[in-house]
């Protein structure tokens, strides 16, 4: 590929890129504000040791601050239907519902009715409460718990019933430090006839040794080849590493796919927010 057509490749990507925060990181994203571009959606997190006011507050100044929220509803941490319409009428409280992330969530066993998103969005009560847009989950490398077939199976079962309901799909990628596995998942994707929208996780700039514990969490594969060519090495563990080259990589590779979708960026702030948009800016400014 040329340098011209890699360009303009990483720049498409960055046009629109989103963020993520947890409900804890208001201040964060306040003081991050002026260096994200008006109207980036920045998805706001369901932790478990995180209620329901908190994420709320955090999806409010979201919206206050002149960006699009977009909060995450875990599906096996809700513990009823009436869990799941309190929270979202909540969110259309503070105009912060249009937007959600739907997402299957960690507890090996569901804490109420939900065992999966499919299952939450198929109980109905999403447009109710003005919900448009659903945010579902991609994984390019796969799920530690979650076999392929299951994951396959989902998506298509979720991007399929979003068509038939009148919501639009985003499907939001789990991070990683390869893109060989990123542009075999887009062809993937298009073998089925799914073109909807694609914002593929990355990190945000950070620490070493914080990035492979992390991955090490999500089960994101960190072999030394894989970070190599992310851009670090596993034998300097106290250095910092941003995601300028998996990008560069990925505008490439995205090229060569038959995906006939559009792709962007997601920036999980491992770093902190306000590094996150800084480099994001520069980043941005040579291309």
């Amino acid at each position: 590929m040329s340098q011209s057509a890699t360009t303009a490749g990483v720049r498409a990507l960055m046009q629109d890129f989103s963020l993520e925060m947890t409900g804890k990181d208001v201040e964060a994203l306040r003081e991050a504000a002026p260096l994200i571009p008006q109207g980036s959606r920045v998805n706001v997190t369901f932790l478990g040791n995180e209620d329901l006011q908190m994420r709320v507050t955090a999806a409010k100044a979201v919206k206050d601050l002149g960006f699009i929220p977009v909060p995450h509803i875990s599906a096996r941490r809700i513990h009823s239907e009436d869990e799941l319409r309190e929270f979202l009428q909540a969110l259309a409280d503070v105009d912060a519902a249009q937007h959600v992330f739907a997402v299957g969530g960690d507890p090996a066993e569901p804490l109420g009715p939900y065992g999966s998103s499919l299952e939450m969005l198929q109980s109905g009560v999403f447009p109710e409460f003005g919900v448009k847009d659903v945010s579902i989950a991609g994984y390019p490398e796969g799920h530690p718990d979650i076999s392929e077939e299951v994951l396959s199976r989902e998506l298509s079962g979720k991007v399929d019933y979003l068509a038939e309901h009148d919501m639009s799909a985003v499907i939001l990628t789990q991070f990683g430090f390869d893109t060989a596995p990123v542009a075999k998942w887009l062809d993937e994707l298009a073998a089925k006839n799914i073109s909807a929208p694609v914002r593929i996780g990355t990190p945000g700039p950070a620490g070493i040794r914080r990035l492979l514990n992390y991955a090490k969490r999500f089960g994101v594969g960190t072999s030394a080849g894989i970070v190599k060519k992310y851009g670090f090495s596993l034998t300097n563990l106290m250095g910092s590493a941003g995601p300028d080259k998996f990008l560069q990589d990925l505008a490439a590779e995205t090229e060569t796919t038959n995906f006939t979708g559009t792709v962007g960026v997601h920036f999980y702030t491992f770093g902190g927010m306000a590094k996150t948009a800084e480099w994001a800016q520069d980043f941005t400014k040579k291309f």
